[in-house]
C-alpha cells in the first residue's frame, strides 16, 4: 500500500469513527427521549385509567345536564351580585347626599 493510499484509508476511517461516534450519540439521546416519553406515557395512561374509573357509571347526559345547571346558577349568582352592588352604590350615593 502506497503512502497515498494509506493516508486516504486512514482519513476515511477517521470519517467513519466520526460518523459512527456521532450516530452513538445520537442513539443514546433517542434512548433517554424514549425512556422519557415512555414515563410519560405511563403517567399519562394512569390518569386516565383514574379519571375512566372516577367516571364509570355516571351519564355523560346526566354529567352535562349537571353541568348546564351550575352554569345557570352561575350566571343568576352573577347577575344578583350585580344588583346588590348597584344597590349598595345607590345607597352610598344617597348617604354622601345627606352627609353633604
Amino acid at each position: 500500500m502506497s503512502t497515498t493510499t494509506a493516508t486516504v484509508a486512514t482519513t476515511d476511517l477517521d470519517r467513519l469513527a466520526e460518523r459512527v461516534e456521532r450516530a452513538a450519540t445520537v442513539i443514546v439521546e433517542l434512548r433517554a427521549k424514549n425512556a422519557q416519553l415512555e414515563a410519560e406515557r405511563v403517567q399519562l395512561r394512569r390518569q386516565l385509567d383514574e379519571t375512566t374509573s372516577r367516571l364509570q357509571g355516571q351519564d355523560p347526559t346526566t354529567i352535562l345536564n349537571e353541568l348546564s345547571q351550575l352554569k345557570r346558577e352561575q350566571r343568576e349568582w352573577q347577575a344578583e351580585r350585580r344588583d346588590v352592588a348597584t344597590r349598595i352604590e345607590a345607597i352610598a350615593a344617597k348617604l354622601e347626599k345627606i352627609e353633604a
